[in-house]
């Protein structure tokens, strides 16, 4: 689970100042942790798309066998458009496949081992079916495998998140990154 594409090459050719960047992968994985230390060393703006379901509506109901709410992809995406457009978001989903692709210029997609990710999603109450349904979507590697779907392969990066150390070391090479996407950015204008 080492990163899919090279941390240290160029970010591409900016066309927003700040970046736009997608950290997704099953529930338990490290995104919310991640996005919140990401957001405090790169001054970006953290949006945590499940808090935004249950503030603003926009789901269509709730699923009582997995505990959560029925995300209404047009109405994320409606809402999150304006937003989008000026650049400088943290977008925080365990699903990437409904984003429109223009919006992203980064998409990383944190990994765990199920000996991790179990005690994880236990911890935080999740039912047996719910806990068993993230561990199989991580065996399958299914976020992993819509991001490449979903994304030109030179925006993801994969990162192995099990430990603070591994989280801490993810967010040390995005900011670098989007260090270099803002010097790129500023250089271009």
């Amino acid at each position: 689970m080492d990163v899919d594409s090279d941390s240290e090459a160029a970010p591409p050719m900016p066309h927003r100042a700040q970046p736009n960047i997608l950290i997704t992968g099953t529930p338990g994985t490290g995104k919310t942790t991640t996005c919140e230390l990401l957001a405090i060393a790169t001054g970006l703006e953290h949006i945590e798309v499940g808090k935004w379901v249950k503030e603003r509506q926009l789901h269509s109901g709730f699923d009582e066998k997995f505990q959560s709410y029925l995300l209404d992809e047009d109405k994320v995406v409606d809402e999150l458009e304006p937003s989008m457009l000026a650049g400088g978001k943290i977008v925080d989903h365990h699903g990437c496949d409904f984003f429109p692709e223009r919006w992203f210029d980064l998409v990383v997609v944190l990994r765990v081992d199920n000996n991790v990710l179990y005690p994880r999603l236990e911890k935080r109450n999740y039912s047996d079916v719910k806990i068993q349904e993230n561990i199989q979507c991580e065996i399958m590697q299914v976020v992993l495998e819509e991001a490449h779907d979903s994304y030109r392969p030179e925006v993801i990066l994969e990162f192995k998140s099990e430990s603070i150390q591994d989280m801490e070391s993810n967010v040390e090479s995005i900011s670098e990154w989007v260090e270099r996407y803002v010097a790129a950015a500023a250089a271009t204008q």
